[in-house]
């Protein structure tokens, strides 16, 4: 009789929901019965053995918590090739797939395969000094944003594309996204909403001096660089919202898409339009009284 491989799950968590132990629970619980073998995040784990040692050696990562937790699974993955099963345990949620009351049913939905892989794109992100060095060098699910520091100014930034100057820009910064990233600080900042499985990169400035400067959405090929145009103090790069580093007025930041994807679980009878329906309020007819 030929037997069949655990599941190897990795399994990362936000200790900031209240929730998180029952989940922990019915994991541990579930596991066996499904086949599973678990494996959790030094935090979270019982014993040194549980501990996930490798992204490599996971067939799946579970991120229990919200979108802030999925992408800080994005970023431990670090472009291996493993499917994200994102459990929601907070409001938002938009890149999770299931909420946490749900997650002894959804786990037995991908028991037995009962699941989907969507392939997002990611951006390369890397910052250099003027002298080409390179400074920081991240992967962005979401995004990466050129902000202020502290003070309260409109900074120049010139924004250029496969090294044509797009526009100077005079704003409180600017945001490169992917479509996945565009339900987030993109939008907040007047971008477009783009279906998160076509491949493009999204440029939007943050509160431009001038009315005409819009978002503009560029092919997946496209390298994307920012300088800070003069500006005497020092911005902010931001990564996913959670990392990131200083940059200087000698500094260039580029993006481009990423060799690497990342692969996001999803359920059939889900959609982005109905997410956008439930979480945004997209469609909803005011009731007379």
């Amino acid at each position: 009789m030929t037997s069949t491989r655990a599941t190897r799950l990795g399994v990362i968590g936000h200790n900031g929901y209240e929730g998180l132990p029952a989940a922990l629970e019915t994991l541990r619980r579930l596991a066996p019965g499904l086949n599973m073998t678990l494996r959790f995040e030094e935090s979270l784990a019982q014993s040194p053995d549980e501990q996930i040692t490798s992204p490599g050696d996971l067939d799946t990562l579970l991120t229990l918590g919200g979108d802030g937790t999925l992408l800080r699974g994005a970023r431990l993955l670090n472009g291996h090739a493993v499917p994200i099963l994102g459990v929601n345990m907070g409001h938002l949620g938009f890149l999770t797939c299931c909420p946490a009351d749900q997650l002894e049913h959804s786990l037995m939905r991908f028991a037995r395969n009962d699941y989907t892989v969507e392939s997002r794109i990611l951006l390369h992100v890397t910052v250099s000094d003027r002298h080409r060095k390179v400074k920081g060098e991240w992967l962005a699910l979401n995004d990466v944003a050129v902000h202020k520091g502290g003070f309260a100014r409109i900074v120049p930034l010139r924004v250029s594309v496969d090294d044509e100057l797009i526009a100077s820009y005079s704003a409180d910064g600017v945001v490169i996204s992917t479509p996945t990233g565009s339900t987030a600080y993109s939008l907040s900042a007047g971008g477009p909403v783009v279906v998160p499985t076509l491949e493009t990169i999204i440029v939007t400035p943050i509160s431009p001096h001038t009315l005409a400067i819009r978002s503009v959405v560029l092919p997946a090929t496209a390298s994307v660089t920012v300088q800070a145009d003069g500006a005497t103090e020092e911005l902010m790069i931001t990564v996913d919202g959670q990392t990131g580093s200083t940059f200087g007025g000698a500094d260039t930041l580029n993006v481009r898409r990423a060799n690497e994807t990342i692969r996001v679980v999803r359920f059939p009878g889900s959609s982005f339009f109905a997410t956008l329906r439930e979480k945004l309020g997209w469609g909803g007819i005011p009731e007379r009284h």
